[in-house]
C-alpha cells in the first residue's frame, strides 16, 4: 500500500534530494534489461525513430533543424530518436545512470545529443533561456514537483517566443481516483477509491525498479499527484497560452478499461 505524507513535511529541496538519490541506483542495468544494450536499442531506433516518439510524434511536426528540450528525459531514447530525425536535442536529468545509457545510445546510433546532468529547478545557464523551439516532458515528470508553477515557469523560460510546449502524462482520473484489481482483462475490476483532490505526497517504488535485477524495491520516490485543473492553471499562471488538451484512452489492445482516460496531452505556446 502506498504511503501518504503531508506535503507540508517536505519542501522541494529535500524532496528532490531523496528522488535524485533513488534515481541514481542501478538505472543503467535496468534500461539494458528493459531496452537491451545501447547497440540493440540504437538498431531499433534507426529503423523507425518515429515509433519511439509514440503519441508525441503527432504534435511535433517536422523537427529537422529545431532545438528541442526533453525535460527529465531519462535514458535518452526520445532525444536520440529526435536527433536521428534531424533535431538538435537536449536532455536535462539528474541521474548519472540515465546519462550514461543515453550517451552510449547516441554513440551507437551515430547521433548527437546534449545531456545536462542537473535538477531542472537548478538550471543556471542563461544561454538556455528563450532558446528552444520545442520543450516537452512526459509520463510522470510533473509529479516530482511540489510547486508546479515553478516547474512550468522553467519550461516557459526555456522556450522561444512562439515556441511549442508539450506535456504528456498519466491522466489524473487513473492516477488519483481509480484503483484496479485483477491480473487479466477478464477479471480486472475498477473501483473509485481515491481522492481526486488529495494534495499529500505518495511514496512509491522508483519507476525503473521493475526492470532491475538488483533489489531496488526499497528505493522510493515521493510524488505529488496533480489533478487536471491544477495542471492547466499552473501552465497558464506561468505565462503559457493553452492551445489543446487531449484526453486519451488506453492505447494498448486491452479493452477492460475502455472509456477510462489513461493519459492526456497538453500543448501550449509562449
Amino acid at each position: 500500500m502506498d504511503k501518504k505524507i503531508d506535503v507540508q513535511e517536505f519542501t522541494q529541496k529535500p524532496l528532490s534530494k531523496i528522488n535524485e538519490s533513488s534515481w541514481n541506483k542501478e538505472t543503467y542495468d535496468a534500461w539494458i534489461n528493459r531496452f537491451g544494450t545501447p547497440e540493440e536499442c540504437a538498431e531499433r531506433l534507426l529503423r523507425n525513430p518515429h515509433k519511439a516518439l509514440s503519441v508525441l510524434d503527432n504534435y511535433l511536426g517536422d523537427v529537422k533543424g529545431k532545438r528541442i528540450m526533453n525535460l527529465m528525459g531519462s535514458n535518452g531514447i526520445k532525444a536520440v530518436a529526435l536527433s536521428i530525425m534531424g533535431a538538435e536535442a537536449t536532455v536535462v536529468d539528474f541521474s548519472h545512470g540515465n546519462k550514461t545509457y543515453a550517451l552510449n545510445l547516441a554513440d551507437a546510433a551515430g547521433a548527437k545529443i546534449n545531456y545536462i546532468l542537473s535538477d531542472i529547478l537548478k538550471l543556471q545557464d542563461e544561454d538556455l533561456w528563450n532558446s528552444f523551439d520545442i520543450v516537452f516532458a512526459e509520463m510522470g515528470i510533473i509529479h516530482y514537483f511540489t510547486d508546479l508553477v515553478e516547474f512550468m515557469s522553467i519550461c516557459h523560460k526555456l522556450l522561444k517566443k512562439g515556441g511549442l510546449f508539450i506535456l504528456r502524462d498519466f491522466h489524473p482520473v487513473s492516477t488519483k481516483l481509480i484503483s484496479s484489481k485483477g491480473s487479466t482483462a477478464k477479471v480486472r475490476k475498477h473501483k473509485v477509491t481515491g481522492d481526486y483532490f488529495d494534495t499529500s505526497l505518495q511514496e512509491k517504488a522508483v519507476a525503473y525498479s521493475k526492470y532491475s535485477q538488483e533489489d531496488t524495491a526499497s528505493e522510493k520516490v515521493y510524488l505529488r499527484l496533480w489533478n487536471l485543473g491544477e495542471i492547466i492553471t499552473s501552465a497558464s499562471s506561468a505565462g503559457f497560452i493553452i492551445k489543446t488538451l487531449t484526453e486519451e484512452p488506453n492505447l494498448s489492445s486491452e479493452s477492460y478499461d475502455k472509456g477510462i482516460p489513461k493519459t492526456f496531452t497538453l500543448t501550449a505556446t509562449k
